[in-house]
């Protein structure tokens, strides 16, 4: 059964910027980086929502390495092993592309796996962000690779850069109805 999302809620003061999270009763159905106003949706927040930005913030004081909370990302099955997988990569650890591919019994479809990280609907809850290129790299990330660094430095997989901010992304967009950005 497919959850229907029907709120959000806008989480402003976090240190990589704003998040935008969706739910339906039951699950967490979406997170977006930067204000996504989403007009379909309810703009009260349910049990869930603010359930989901508890955890979150403390997540972001280092109080918090694993998130418990009912999910429900939409992707294709392939899409589904691949979030799975990451879910598996604990808190301070990193997996490349092709570890991923080779634990799905797919060795050859790292590609593959970058294209379903990609489309992760739940970043940071499912931490798409602690997979890097074979050669260690910082590669690919949806909130930018500022975040995805400053993602990697609080888990302590990164040294924190001297002097450097955290990077934030600040957008603002609006979904209409018809799921297109205004």
């Amino acid at each position: 059964m497919n959850p229907i999302t029907t709120t959000q809620l806008h989480l402003t003061d976090l240190p990589i910027g704003t998040l935008t999270l969706t739910a339906s009763d039951d699950a967490l159905t979406g997170i977006e980086f930067g204000r996504i106003e989403h007009e379909q949706l309810e703009q009260v927040p349910n049990d869930l929502l603010l359930e989901a930005a508890r955890q979150l913030a403390q997540y972001f004081n280092a109080k918090r390495q694993h998130f418990d909370l009912p999910l429900a990302p939409l992707g294709t099955p392939f899409q589904t092993q691949v979030w799975q997988q990451l879910c598996a990569i604990p808190f301070g650890e990193t997996r490349s592309y092709g570890e991923l591919a080779a634990s799905l019994g797919r060795p050859r479809a790292a590609r593959a796996v970058g294209m379903a990280n990609n489309r992760n609907p739940l970043p940071i809850v499912i931490p798409c962000h602690r997979v890097l290129g074979a050669d260690g790299a910082l590669v690919g990330y949806a909130g930018g690779l500022g975040v995805k660094q400053a993602l990697l430095q609080l888990e302590g997989v990164l040294a924190p850069a001297v002097a450097a901010p955290l990077a934030t992304r600040p957008v603002s967009r609006r979904l209409d109805g018809a799921g297109h950005y205004r």
